[in-house]
């Protein structure tokens, strides 16, 4: 017989994210909707690469596809291959052996394609900037449109960040 551990209460410092208020979520909806149909015509692709990090990033942009964030609904998805995206979200600092991967994959995307570095280690190298394996932010590798920093930067200020380079690349 499976037993489920007793619920424990949340650990100090941990803060469980605001409910998110249906009309936000209604006009967040309507305005990268219109912003996307403006610059592409469709929904926005999104192919995530990552360059040497350590998965806090990428926790939290696998968080966007829960059932808390739901970043269909927002009318973003991820895509399997950058051939079939728009946007290569960028996690990690650019590593020397991961740069030609990085390179190939923003070769591949089609036109128009924005880059974002996600987290301060796409930003500026983070921890791990000054290491020998390290080039530093992928901006050294190739260009940068969006920067979202923080250590990792939350779902929420993904999102907002996405909307962000959306709504300005539509204008």
């Amino acid at each position: 017989m499976l037993k489920l551990p007793a619920r424990r209460p949340p650990l100090p410092g941990a803060e469980l994210p605001d409910p998110i208020d249906g009309d936000t979520v209604a006009a967040l909806v309507e305005r990268l909707d219109m912003a996307s149909q403006r610059r592409l015509g469709r929904a926005l692709a999104i192919r995530h690469v990552n360059t040497g990090s350590c998965n806090g990033c990428e926790m939290e942009v696998r968080a966007l596809t829960g059932v808390l964030y739901d970043l269909t609904r927002f009318g973003l998805r991820f895509v399997d291959s950058p051939l079939h995206a728009d946007v290569l979200v960028v996690t990690g600092p650019l590593t020397r052996n991961l740069r030609q991967a990085l390179e190939q994959a923003w070769d591949a995307t089609p036109d128009p394609k924005w880059v974002v570095a996600l987290g301060d280690c796409a930003v500026d190298g983070g921890v791990f900037r000054g290491s020998y394996a390290v080039m530093d932010g992928v901006g050294t590798g190739v260009p940068v449109n969006l920067t979202i920093s923080g250590c990792p930067p939350s779902p929420v200020r993904i999102l907002s960040g996405l909307r962000a380079l959306l709504e300005a690349s539509s204008r």
